[in-house]
């Protein structure tokens, strides 16, 4: 039986992530920070409904924390066939506002926790010679925000390293690909209010907002078995607002 690790599983992207990987019959290793009932409600709902699930509290930011994750996700299920790179946070601030340590916590989280998990889990797939990632990154890292140049930064570096990793990686068969979704209905976006979201369902082709399923059928679409020739590539779930 194949394994995912997803990070940032709580809840949103990262909860609907594992709904279909569990739905697909992975072991599926659930990653989170604060939402520690929420986690354990999911484990026990893919478990009741026969699958396989694990759950584990790890801040990414910290190596050691992140590379403990991966080390019990292999003792767990002897293998790593599928990392989903999705944890992440955000931050809604004019660039002079921002402070030395908000871009500190920012890249540490967005971007390193990615770092710290991927390296860990990258001598099991090496040696495999086989294995999938996606990153999560945003729409704003392709083509940035107002306010939100920390957030967008962090999301754009996560471009370049799933492009750059790609190709370092390819020879030993591993595909990573990337997905930027668009403004997705999670709690992360509830912040921005009911006005700002009615005015971002009317910039949207589509004319609503995406859901954490319609960036986990993405996510599902590049790391799985049946993908053997896409890596390297940004999968955008945005309803049309970038085209």
């Amino acid at each position: 039986m194949k394994t995912v690790l997803i990070t940032g599983a709580s809840q949103g992207i990262g909860a609907a992530c594992a709904r279909r990987y569990a739905e697909a019959g992975y072991n599926v290793m659930l990653q989170y920070k604060t939402h520690k009932e929420e986690a354990e409600a999911l484990c026990h709902e893919i478990m009741e409904q026969g699958g396989t699930a694990a759950v584990f509290g790890a801040d990414i930011a910290d190596k050691a924390q992140a590379e403990a994750l991966v080390s019990k996700a292999l003792d767990l299920f002897g293998n790593i066939d599928v990392l989903v790179n999705n944890a992440g946070i955000s931050l809604y601030k004019m660039f002079c506002d921002t402070t030395d340590e908000d871009w500190q916590n920012i890249l540490s989280v967005n971007l390193m926790g990615m770092v710290h998990v991927t390296r860990k889990v990258l001598p099991t797939m090496v040696h495999n010679k086989k294995g999938h990632i996606v990153n999560v990154s945003s729409i704003w890292g392709l083509v940035g925000a107002s306010c939100e140049v920390a957030y967008s930064a962090s999301k754009a570096g996560i471009v370049g390293l799933t492009k750059a990793l790609a190709k370092e990686l390819g020879p030993s068969g591993i595909l990573v690909n990337c997905v930027a979704p668009g403004v997705i209905d999670t709690a992360m976006n509830a912040c921005l209010g009911s006005e700002t979201l009615e005015a971002l369902k009317e910039e949207t082709p589509l004319e609503r907002l995406g859901t954490p399923e319609d960036v986990a059928e993405a996510v599902f679409f590049l790391a799985n078995s049946e993908n053997r020739f896409i890596t390297g590539q940004i999968l955008s779930p945005n309803g049309g607002m970038v085209i």
